[in-house]
C-alpha cells in the first residue's frame, strides 16, 4: 500500500442474476438481492435490493420492480448502472474531504461476449469507478474454495448461480476448457411455478417458488436427512380463490428433474472436452460444487453418480465466488493475468 492508499477505495464485487455482494477490505460488506424498485411515471428509484424484494409481486402500476441482470448479465444497462451505485452508497464508509477513488474488480460469467463484457465494464465507470477489471466466475469461485489456481493441477468447478452454470477445468491459473448453461436458480423456480400449476392446481409467485426450493428442494427423490414438507399458499387456478397445500421433497426433487439433467449433461460435455493429462488429475482432485445451486439437496450425490468422481460442495458456496474475487483484488500484482 502507497502513501496515497486512503485516496484509492478497493472492492470486489460479485454482481449475481439474483445477489449481488460487494467485499471491502475482506469483508461482506453488502448482501443484497440484485432488484430495484422504480416510480413508472418519474423513473426514480425508490429501493434497491432487500427492500425493492420485499415488493416484488406486490407492486401496483405506480411502482416496478426490475432484475437488471438476467442470465448473469445485463439486461438493463440504466437500471443495472444505478443498481450498482446504490450498492456502493451502501458501503460503510469513513468520512474524508477528498472521496476516494473506486478500484473494482467484477466477476462475469465465463461463456460471456464481448458486447455484454462491455456493458459490465460501461456500468461500473458510470458508477464510480476509476480502474475497473473483470474476473471470470469460476475462477473466482475457484480461488474463493482455496483451490491453488496457478499450479500445474487440474480443478473442475461447477457454479450454479441464478441466471447461468458455469462449468470449467482450470490448471495453470487459466481455463482450459469451459461450459457455460443458461440454466441455473431462476430456471429451477420457473420449473417449480410450472409443476405447481400443472399438478396441484395452483398459481405461486417466483418468491414462493424460490422459498419452496430452499426449504425442501432436492435434486434426488431418495435423501437420508430428508427436510419437512411445506406449506405453499397460492391461488387457485379454478375457482380463483386463495388456498394452501402441502408439498414433499420428492415432488420438487421430480420438477426439477429435467432442469438438472441439463446440467448433468453440460458436465458431461466438459469432462469430454478435457485434455488427458488434466482429466487425470480431476480423477483424483474430483470435481467442486459452488454458487446457490450447490445448496440444492443430494445434487452433490446426483453428479457423483451421473460422472462416477468425488463431488465436494464448498463452505459457504453462496459467497464462494465474491471470496474469490476479494482475494484476486488483494493478490493483485500475483494474479493480473486472471484479471483482464
Amino acid at each position: 500500500m502507497g502513501l496515497f492508499s486512503f485516496l484509492t477505495r478497493e472492492v470486489a464485487i460479485d454482481l449475481g442474476t439474483a445477489n449481488s455482494i460487494i467485499i471491502c477490505n475482506d469483508k461482506v460488506v453488502v448482501d443484497e438481492p440484485s432488484i430495484v424498485a422504480i416510480d413508472r411515471s418519474s423513473r426514480k428509484i425508490m429501493a434497491v435490493g432487500k427492500r425493492a424484494m420485499l415488493m416484488y409481486g406486490k407492486t401496483h402500476d405506480n411502482i416496478e420492480t426490475i432484475r437488471p441482470l438476467r442470465d448473469g448479465v445485463i439486461a438493463d444497462f440504466d437500471m443495472a448502472n444505478d443498481m450498482i451505485k446504490e450498492l456502493i452508497k451502501m458501503i460503510p464508509a469513513k468520512r474524508s474531504l477528498i472521496p476516494p477513488a473506486l478500484k473494482m474488480v467484477i466477476c462475469i460469467p465465463s461463456g460471456i461476449t464481448n458486447v455484454e463484457e462491455r456493458a459490465v465494464r460501461d456500468a461500473a465507470e458510470q458508477a464510480g469507478a476509476k480502474d475497473v477489471r473483470l474476473i471470470h466466475e469460476p475462477m473466482a469461485a475457484a480461488i474463493g474454495i482455496g483451490i491453488d489456481v496457478l499450479e500445474p493441477v487440474g480443478n473442475m468447478i461447477i457454479d450454479i448461480g441464478g441466471g447461468t452454470s458455469e462449468i470449467a477445468v482450470i490448471a495453470l491459473g487459466g481455463i482450459v476448457c469451459n461450459k457455460s448453461i443458461r440454466i441455473a436458480g431462476d430456471e429451477f423456480n420457473s420449473d417449480i411455478v410450472e409443476y405447481m400449476k400443472k399438478q396441484h392446481n395452483i398459481y405461486i409467485g417466483e418468491r414462493m417458488a424460490e422459498r419452496i426450493k430452499i426449504e425442501c428442494g432436492a435434486a434426488i427423490p431418495e435423501l437420508d436427512d430428508p427436510p419437512e414438507d411445506f406449506l405453499v399458499q397460492g391461488r387457485d387456478v379454478l375457482t380463483g380463490i386463495p388456498k394452501e397445500i402441502a408439498v414433499n421433497y420428492k415432488e420438487i426433487a421430480h420438477a426439477l428433474d429435467k432442469s438438472i439433467a441439463k446440467v448433468e449433461s453440460a458436465v458431461l460435455e466438459a469432462l469430454a472436452m478435457t485434455p488427458p493429462e488434466l482429466a487425470s488429475d480431476i480423477y483424483h482432485t474430483g470435481i467442486y460444487l459452488a454458487g446457490g445451486g450447490a445448496l440444492l439437496r443430494g445434487l452433490d450425490k446426483r453428479i457423483a453418480a451421473k460422472t462416477k468422481l468425488a463431488v465436494h460442495v464448498a463452505e459457504d458456496p453462496l459467497r464462494a465466488v465474491a471470496r474469490g474475487t476479494g482475494v484476486a483484488l488483494k493478490n493483485y500484482d500475483k494474479f493480473t493475468f486472471l484479471i483482464k
